[in-house]
């Protein structure tokens, strides 16, 4: 089976930064315009002292609507990828404990969260889709060579890319 060129890596990344982008900025706006709600959401997990809720819950919007700008943007894709796969842990352990612990609680990933009847939790799906979305940022993470970024107006790309096939031709087509 032939190795996909370079070029094909190339916009299979793009496609996968801008999804990913697309869940970071959807999620993040979600929650920081409903703020009440994401502080509903944070402590419903029982995990933080009531101190650190509100931060939390003020700072993960945040850190979402960043990671999506730098993903949209192409700027600093493995540091964003790194950072993905670092928040998508955590979110899938937090998860997990909660239905460890059987707590019945929507996770709030995309707005909403707290409280739910039991037999409304949807803990699987929630832990399936995260790690899909994990998955993505991985391969950003190894890969971070796409096209349309800042990362390549910069030549970032050239230096990043872990491809036995890559060669200076490849590298100027990139940019």
């Amino acid at each position: 089976m032939p190795k996909p060129s370079p070029r094909v890596l190339d916009l299979i990344g793009t496609l996968v930064r801008v999804g990913l982008a697309a869940v970071w900025l959807v999620s993040g706006w979600l929650k920081i315009s409903d703020a009440g709600q994401t502080f509903i959401a944070v402590k419903a997990y029982e995990l933080l002292p009531d101190g650190l809720v509100g931060p939390v819950a003020t700072m993960l919007p945040l850190l979402e609507l960043v990671l999506g700008v730098m993903l949209l943007a192409g700027f600093g894709t493995r540091l964003a990828g790194i950072g993905s796969i670092v928040l998508l842990l955590l979110l899938i352990a937090v998860i997990a404990q909660s239905w460890a612990r059987g707590l019945t609680i929507d996770c709030g990933c995309f707005g909403g969260g707290g409280q739910v009847a039991a037999g409304q939790t949807q803990y699987p799906q929630e832990i399936a889709r995260d790690t899909g979305f994990l998955l993505l940022a991985v391969w950003l993470t190894l890969r971070p060579s796409t096209l349309f970024s800042v990362d390549g107006w910069l030549g970032w790309n050239s230096k990043a890319v872990p491809d036995d096939s890559f060669d200076e031709t490849a590298s100027s087509e990139r940019t």
